[in-house]
Order: structure tokens, then C-alpha cells, then sequence
């Protein structure tokens, strides 16, 4: 009874919610011709999709809102505060593109200007306010204790590297919803917060109602308003989990897209050639190996679950 009033009701609320209202959301953005444009570079099946309503990511607010009306602690404001800042980044680069039908957006410096702000400014008030360790723990028994500025500067990093590589992820039709879900489920296990525990199924409850218009064909995008906000909320529980040490698992998907560029343009500026057939990844398998996007994204949602229940098993016997 515990969990139906305080986890499973605002999580049904908010899924209904995202279902009822997503129709409207997508029908203002085509009004408005806030709709996506399509870099020249990507696959002929990818230009098809110019004209998809863009930023619907916003709807994810919803579930914000019905998360502090449940539970109002400063915890759940944190949590909703790293999210709506991070989504506040994505909104400007969203409205940017679409409004000028650019796809290049507003700058990568102006963005990572925002997101270093930002993510210093909560990891001050966490470790201020919120009595964050500034401690790495690697099993019960063993950890790496770090000077207070020192491991503020590790996150920072930690923080918006990973914020962008899920905001990579977010490539295909249904493809970061698919993946993140079990990233969220994750949190709603391990957490012996109930703020945590909430604000992940209401995220899990948004996500699915989401998917239900992004999978494939997707009627409208979740855009960097969604995207960047849902990797900074991720990181951010991670830290505040004290997780850390199983980023690698936890966002092993994420982590891949992010390297898969990186290793491109390196190796590309020194030969002038592509490992990959473009990047992030995830085009790679369409492109080299004729994978449909539902295939891909089954695929990669596949790995996650595996990735996320591994991560699972190292906390259980090592972490809790």
C-alpha cells in the first residue's frame, strides 16, 4: 500500500498525463513550425523526418511538477532543479534550430559555458547544503577519499561529459527513451531515498508515455530539451548515490556514442579516415550493416538492461 500511494499513483498520474497532453504539445510546435531540421550529412531515410515537431522533451516538466506536489523536500527540489536547468540549456539549443531551421543550434562553447555553470553551482549546493562525501567508493571496504575541491572538479567533468554523451544517444526514433529507462530503474532499486525512489518512476512513467509518439515513426523529437535534461538528472543520481564507480556499466551505451565520435574525428584529423561509418554509433549499424532503426534501438535497449542489471549485481555484492 506503501508504494502504490507514495511511488506507483504519481507515476501513473504523470504517464497519463504525458499521454493526454503530448497530442497538444505536438500540434502547438507545428503551429508554430517549431519543427526539426535535418544535417545534409545524415542517411536519406534521417531527411524524411524534417518537419517532425521538435522539442516535445518539454513535456517531461510534467512529471517534474507531479514529483514536488507528492514530495517537496529540498531533495526532490535539487532533483528538479538539475533537471529544469539542464532542459533550459537544451530548450535554447532546440529553439535555436528551430526557429531558424539551423541543425547546427547555438554554439558548443555557449552550451558547455551553461552546463560547467551549472553543474558547479548544484555540486557546491550539494556538497554545501546536502553534506555530498567527497569520497569515491569502490566496494564496502575500500574507497578513494578526495580533497573537497578536488572531487568537485572529478564531477564537474564526470557530470557534463556524460550529460553529452546521453545527449548523443539521442539519434533515432525512440532510441534514448528505450535506453535510459533502465538507467532510471536502476535508481528506483538501489535508493533507500524515497525522493530518488519517486522522481525515477515518474521519469520511467514520462518516458513511456513519451515513446508512444517518438518510437518509430516518430511523431515528434524530445529534442536537446529533453535529452540534455535527462543526462543531467542521470548523472547527477549517480553522484548522489555514490554510484560513481559504475558509470562505466551504468552508462556503457551512452559512454559508447560518446567515444565513437571522439575516436572518429581523432582519427580522422591525423589519416582523413572513418573508422566508423559516421557516428555517434548508432548510425554505423544502418549504414555498414542495413539494421532498420526498431532493430537498433531493440538492440541497444537490450544492452542496457544487460549493462544495468551487471551494475546491479556489483552494488548488491560490493556496494550496498
Amino acid at each position: 500500500m506503501f508504494l502504490l500511494v507514495e511511488h506507483l499513483a504519481p507515476a501513473i498520474l504523470a504517464f497519463l498525463c504525458v499521454l493526454a497532453l503530448s497530442p497538444v504539445l505536438i500540434k502547438a510546435l507545428k503551429t508554430y513550425n517549431l519543427t526539426q531540421p535535418i544535417r545534409s550529412e545524415l542517411p536519406s531515410d534521417h531527411q524524411l523526418k524534417k518537419g517532425t515537431p521538435l522539442m516535445a522533451g518539454s513535456i517531461f516538466l510534467i512529471g517534474v511538477l507531479i514529483a514536488l506536489l507528492f514530495n517537496d523536500t529540498i531533495l526532490m527540489y535539487f532533483l528538479a532543479a538539475t533537471f529544469i536547468l539542464f532542459s533550459l540549456i537544451g530548450f535554447a539549443d532546440d529553439f535555436w534550430k528551430a526557429s531558424r531551421q539551423d541543425p547546427g543550434g547555438i554554439s558548443g562553447k555557449s552550451k558547455l559555458v551553461f552546463q560547467f555553470g551549472f553543474t558547479i553551482f548544484l555540486l557546491l549546493f550539494l556538497a554545501l547544503q546536502m553534506n555530498l562525501e567527497n569520497t569515491i567508493h569502490l566496494t564496502h571496504h575500500i574507497s578513494i577519499q578526495l580533497p573537497g575541491m578536488i572531487y568537485i572538479a572529478v564531477m564537474t567533468l564526470f557530470i557534463v561529459g556524460s550529460a553529452n554523451a546521453i545527449n548523443f544517444t539521442d539519434g533515432m526514433d525512440g532510441l534514448l527513451g528505450m535506453v535510459s529507462i533502465p538507467t532510471y530503474f536502476f535508481f528506483f532499486l538501489i535508493s533507500d531515498k524515497p525522493e530518488v525512489k519517486l522522481f525515477s518512476l515518474i521519469m520511467i512513467a514520462c518516458l513511456a508515455g513519451f515513446l508512444i509518439f517518438n518510437l518509430y515513426p516518430a511523431k515528434a523529437f524530445m529534442g536537446d530539451t529533453g535529452s540534455l535534461a535527462l543526462g543531467g538528472s542521470l548523472s547527477f543520481l549517480a553522484v548522489i548515490e555514490k554510484v560513481e564507480i559504475l558509470i562505466p556499466l551504468l552508462f556503457f551505451v551512452y559512454l559508447a556514442e560518446q567515444l565513437s565520435v571522439i575516436i572518429q574525428v581523432a582519427v580522422y584529423k591525423r589519416t582523413k579516415k572513418r573508422i566508423f561509418r559516421m557516428t555517434p554509433i548508432h548510425y554505423h549499424y544502418g549504414l555498414k550493416y542495413g539494421w532498420s532503426e526498431n532493430m537498433i534501438v531493440t538492440v541497444f535497449s537490450i544492452v542496457s538492461w544487460t549493462t544495468v542489471i551487471l551494475a546491479y549485481l556489483y552494488w548488491k555484492m560490493f556496494l550496498s
